[in-house]
């Protein structure tokens, strides 16, 4: 059980991380045709699981980069999971 978890747990999270990219990348492309956005709590959400996909999509596709509380909470999140990973590998 716990070999599959060690499996499936950086599987997982990577996927969380690729899908976080994708819905920046997707909510810049919205907002420059001026079409229906992904709200910012939506996107802070998928932030907290995911802040790796979340900063790289923030800084690839130059999007909610001026915003205070994503410039605050992405990496915020980005640090927890930091010492989250520390934490459990004590």
């Amino acid at each position: 059980m716990t070999e599959t978890v060690y499996l499936l747990f950086p599987i997982i999270y990577a996927l969380i991380n690729a899908a976080s990219y994708a819905l920046y990348g997707i909510d810049k492309f919205k907002a420059r045709r001026d079409k229906w956005r992904i709200s910012e709590q939506s996107l802070l959400i998928v932030s907290f699981f995911g802040p790796i996909g979340a900063i790289l999509g923030m800084q690839q596709f130059r999007h909610k980069t001026q915003k205070p509380i994503f410039r605050f909470l992405v990496p915020a999140f980005a640090g927890i999971h930091i010492l989250l990973v520390l934490w459990i590998n004590l």
